[in-house]
This record gives structure tokens, C-alpha cells and sequence, in this order.
């Protein structure tokens, strides 16, 4: 949305965009107490957190606001993971990156080794254990799962060396029911399920983007309620239905947005009923 439409209702953004500021992000009290959660305790205690639901219930939104809470504290080194499909010797060799490690794909030991020596130093240093977030994790395979928790922990798996957070969907949670994945599953320490929301939630969430984008006033309250009834408790529904709504106000300069403008985006034509020719008789 241009700077001229964005005029037009008043706001510093586009309040349904998924490229929103993290100031403009809607919190619910759930995500604020696993967010704590991580940032005073799990990155000093170590291991394995998991954030898991279905696709669209803000498990990505959980991550960047993690993310970014943890950049603040000082002498923490976090890494993301961008390709959770890699084979083993790729994924060896963006820890490496991650984590200024120089490795050799040929030496998986040797690897190995440096990644957990240098966890290892962070955290004698920092009394806090490096942080490692892997977003879409079920496309992770069981072997690269299986080599993450072997390297994470030190001393017959008495010292955590590394704080993990996965995040994804419910394949997530079937894969590690698996047999050779138990291990790891039973290593989850803290656990956010992104559950569909209700629809207060969904409501909160609405006023909240409008009100953090400038303009609190910008749909009409039955407005609100009628897309709240229509997102199916999924914020990223909620916000497809909002940007449309939107996008068609802007186009034809409409100042507000109300139920008569759901009522003209979102109603099917009507089918004309087709004329019954007489029969002869």
C-alpha cells in the first residue's frame, strides 16, 4: 500500500501485512509466557523447546518476536536455521556459518567436535547456552533431528550445550512419536501449542493491528465481529480477510470500512435461474 492510500485512513502501515513491524505484533498471554519463559530461563537451563499447531495459528510470529527479544541481551549468539530440508553434511555446514565455526564437510567428527567446543566457551563465558531456532522443522529428517540432539548435550547428556527451539506443524509432533525420534521427544522442555484461537483472540488481535497502525477507528465494530465469525480462529485468515477489505476501500476511496463492504467482496452473485420454455402440448 502506497504512502497516498496509507494517507487516506491515517495509517503509519498496512495493519494485515505479514511484513508488519515487531512493535505492531498482537501478543496473546500464552506467547508472553512462553516467550519469558525461553528468554529467563531456557537459555541458561539448555535444551529443546517446541512450538507446534496448526499452519496459520502464529508459529512464525512466535519465532520473530523470540528472536528478536533475545537480540537485546547482550554476548548471546543465536542462529536460524533457513534450510531445515538439508542433508546432514549441509546442515554440518550451515551450523558452521551460523556460528563462525570453520568446518570441512569431510570431517564430520572434526565438526562435530569445534560446534561443541565452541558452545561449550559461549557458555563458561556467558553462563548462557547458545540458541539455535529452526522454523518449519518438520521437513527436518530424523537424521539430522537425531545428530541435533546428540550435539547439543555434553557429559553422558548431563550438560546442555545448546537451547533449540522448533517450531512447526503437527507433522512436527507425529515425526517425533516415531521410534527413532522418542529420544528427542522426550528432551522437549517447554512446549507452546499455537491452538486455534477464540474468538475474543481474534477480536483483540483485529483492534490491536488497527489501533498499533494509527487508526483504531478504521472498521466499523460489527465489522469486527463479522470477520471475527469468518476467520475459522486462524489469525492468518483473519488477516487475508482484512487485507482484502481493505485493498478494495483503498481502490475506490471508500472512507470506512463496514459490513456493507464484507457484504459486497465476500457475497457470491447471485445465479441467475435459467427460464423454463413451455412444452408443447
Amino acid at each position: 500500500m502506497n504512502a497516498r492510500l496509507l494517507a487516506l485512513y491515517g495509517l503509519k502501515w498496512h495493519p494485515f501485512s505479514s511484513e508488519l513491524p515487531i512493535e505492531a505484533l498482537y501478543i496473546p498471554p500464552r506467547v508472553e509466557q512462553f516467550l519469558w519463559r525461553i528468554e529467563q530461563a531456557q537459555i541458561r537451563e539448555g535444551g529443546f523447546a517446541m512450538i507446534h499447531g496448526e499452519p496459520g495459528t502464529g508459529k512464525s510470529v512466535v519465532l520473530r518476536l523470540l528472536a528478536e527479544r533475545l537480540a537485546r541481551l547482550p554476548d548471546l549468539s543465536v542462529g536460524a536455521i533457513d534450510h531445515p530440508q538439508s542433508s546432514l553434511g549441509d546442515f554440518y555446514r550451515e551450523l558452521g556459518e551460523l556460528f563462525s565455526v570453520p568446518l570441512r564437510p569431510h570431517n564430520r567428527w572434526g565438526g562435530f567436535k569445534a560446534l561443541r567446543a565452541t558452545w561449550l566457551g559461549h557458555l563458561e563465558t556467558t553462563r548462557r547456552r547458545a540458541v539455535l531456532l529452526v522454523d518449519e522443522a518438520q521437513e527436518m529428517s530424523p537424521a539430522v533431528l537425531n545428530e541435533l540432539r546428540l550435539l547439543a548435550s555434553a557429559r553422558f547428556d548431563s550438560q546442555p550445550l545448546l537451547c533449540v527451539v522448533l517450531a512447526g506443524d503437527t507433522r512436527l509432533t507425529d515425526h517425533l512419536r516415531r521410534e527413532e525420534l522418542l529420544p528427542l521427544g522426550s528432551r522437549i522442555r517447554t512446549r507452546l501449542a499455537t491452538e486455534h484461537a477464540r474468538r475474543e483472540e481474534l477480536l483483540a488481535c483485529l483492534q490491536h493491528l488497527c489501533a498499533s497502525a494509527g487508526n483504531a477507528a478504521l472498521m466499523s465494530e460489527p465489522l469486527q465481529h463479522t470477520l471475527c465469525d469468518h476467520a475459522a480462529g486462524n489469525y492468518r485468515i483473519l488477516a487475508t480477510l482484512a487485507a482484502e477489505l481493505l485493498a478494495v476501500a483503498a481502490q475506490t476511496e471508500r472512507p470506512h470500512l463496514d459490513e456493507a463492504l464484507f457484504l459486497e467482496v465476500f457475497t457470491p452473485p447471485a445465479t441467475a435461474t435459467p427460464r423454463r420454455t413451455a412444452l408443447p402440448r
